[in-house]
């Protein structure tokens, strides 16, 4: 049986990157998971089997043996994933009883084409899944905060809101208050604050 979820304890915000995978405040300090794009390891080893592959007559025997040599990557890198996320997650909960995530809307960051591979390889979707399941089996809780929340564009000290931030831009200083701000580490905080907020 699950354990009531309680939501007395340590809350955590969590801004999900590219650059670095997870940036985690915990009210206290900030600490960062590195991303280690796997997929992109694997691509030469990926691309020179599948190329093996195109060449084979359909339907030979010698193109069933190429079509799982590309599956074997393919679990590799799906299992070296799941194993980093799954240790990620784990890590998380066991220091959080409140996990705050952004309700991100992957399907639609995968249109674009730039981000596409990176952002299906970092596989988000499935590390919130993690979390969720984790918590629910020690009585935590899962926030999902709004998307159009702007955790980015907001300064954690006096709440001012720029008007406009770009995805290059990776630190800012408050205008107002004048306070210096990493962007993944002030996002994180004010997902913290809002989950907070939600609760």
């Amino acid at each position: 049986e699950e354990p009531k979820p309680l939501t007395e304890g340590k809350v955590a915000g969590i801004d999900l990157g590219i650059k670095d995978f997870a940036i985690v405040h915990d009210g206290e300090k900030c600490s960062k998971f590195p991303n280690p794009r796997y997929l992109s390891k694997h691509e030469r080893n990926l691309k020179r089997k599948q190329r093996k592959l195109a060449r084979k007559q359909k339907g030979s025997q010698s193109r069933n043996k190429a079509r799982k040599l590309v599956a074997k990557v393919h679990e590799r890198v799906s299992n070296t994933r799941q194993d980093y996320l799954h240790k990620v997650s784990r890590k998380i909960v066991d220091n959080n009883q409140v996990v705050v995530v952004e309700n991100l809307n992957i399907k639609g960051m995968v249109r674009n084409h730039k981000l596409a591979k990176a952002i299906s390889d970092v596989s988000w979707g499935m590390f919130v899944n993690f979390l969720d399941y984790k918590l629910k089996e020690k009585g935590g809780v899962l926030v999902e905060i709004d998307r159009w929340f702007p955790s980015s564009k907001l300064c954690s000290h006096c709440h001012y809101e720029l008007e406009s931030l770009t995805l290059d831009v990776r630190e800012w200083t408050c205008p107002k208050c004048g306070t210096h701000h990493d962007r993944d580490e002030n996002a994180s905080a004010n997902i913290r604050a809002e989950g907070i907020r939600v609760l």
